[in-house]
């Protein structure tokens, strides 16, 4: 399968860092104000970590709409800072190894990874690889869920940092606008896991084969390594979670003991090359998982290199 590359191209306006007022009367949350304490702050970050956060932001391109707004809402001061705190635990707290990225095309793509952790700290490794690590970077967007969006600061803070509620409409529309979109097939299944099933890929869901074929999308896969371990799970309590209407309520040794924050495993990303796919959305499910099984099988190779690869879970 070969992706063919005139097909793509970059979206046509850089998003300058002053950013214009969105259109409030629509809903969407007013811009972040530039502080001289956040400017500071992102200043120290990049001297730490040695990557142009102010730069990698300014050289985004998206398509805005007629009077100059990004249509969903993002905001790119908020999105600096934001970039700076993500910065710092991608290149110093996990150390993250990044390899393939420059595979990730222009245009529209979808970039389809496993999922772990407990919390989507992955997705946000991942953003920050398609951010600092590629030149030109790539903005991700990822769909969230919809309750969200009845959250008190989560449903401002989400949109202003280019996240887009979890709709196939508002997917379409991001890829028929040239975005990239991050996309975890396994859902709050993989993310949950405990940790004797870790690095074991649960069932995909279709929906992301069918978005490809209908809006004619490369698909990149991407394997990451060392979510698995930052919070081991070591039991799930199903009864608690349906109380309290989550997806899984996991026992974590580390939070018993007091110790919040993830353990500094070391991230280890793995791009492919991306893949096409052709053949009619609406097809039978068989005819979908058909092809689905394909990218889940990339993944789980990109997987297999990762864990023979790295030397320990910290290194």
């Amino acid at each position: 399968m070969v992706y063919d590359r005139a097909v793509a191209r970059d979206s046509e306006r850089p998003i300058p860092l002053s950013g214009a007022p969105f259109d409030t009367s629509a809903g969407r949350p007013a811009p972040a104000r530039r502080s001289p304490l956040g400017d500071r702050l992102v200043r120290f970050v990049e001297e730490v970590v040695g990557d142009d956060i102010t730069g990698s932001i300014e050289k985004i391109r998206t398509n805005t709409n007629e009077v100059g707004h990004d249509p969903f809402g993002f905001d790119p001061v908020a999105g600096r800072y934001a970039l700076a705190a993500t910065a710092l635990l991608h290149r110093r707290y996990f150390r993250s190894k990044v390899f393939g990225v420059d595979q990730v095309p222009r245009g529209r793509v979808l970039i389809v990874a496993n999922h772990s952790g407990q919390l989507p700290i992955d997705g946000a490794m991942i953003g920050a690889s398609l951010m600092l690590d590629r030149d030109p970077p790539r903005f991700p967007r990822s769909m969230v869920e919809k309750w969200t969006a009845e959250l008190p600061f989560v449903s401002s803070l989400f949109p202003r940092l280019g996240q887009v509620v979890g709709t196939p409409d508002n997917a379409r529309r991001l890829l028929r606008n040239d975005e990239a979109l991050v996309v975890f097939p396994e859902g709050s299944r993989g993310i949950s896991k405990p940790f004797d099933q870790r690095y074991r890929l649960v069932e995909f869901g279709l929906g992301f084969m069918r978005l490809a074929l209908e809006t004619r999308t490369p698909i990149v896969p991407v394997a990451v390594v060392g979510a698995e371990e930052q919070y081991p799970s070591i039991a799930d309590v199903q009864p608690l979670a349906k109380a309290l209407k989550m997806p899984s309520f996991p026992v974590i040794p580390q939070l018993l003991f007091g110790f919040v924050a993830p353990l500094p495993t070391r991230y280890h990303l793995y791009f492919g090359a991306p893949l096409a796919f052709d053949g009619d959305p609406d097809d039978d499910d068989a005819i979908i998982q058909e092809k689905v099984a394909h990218v889940r099988e990339r993944i789980e190779d990109l997987v297999a290199r990762g864990l023979r690869e790295r030397e320990s879970i910290f290194g």
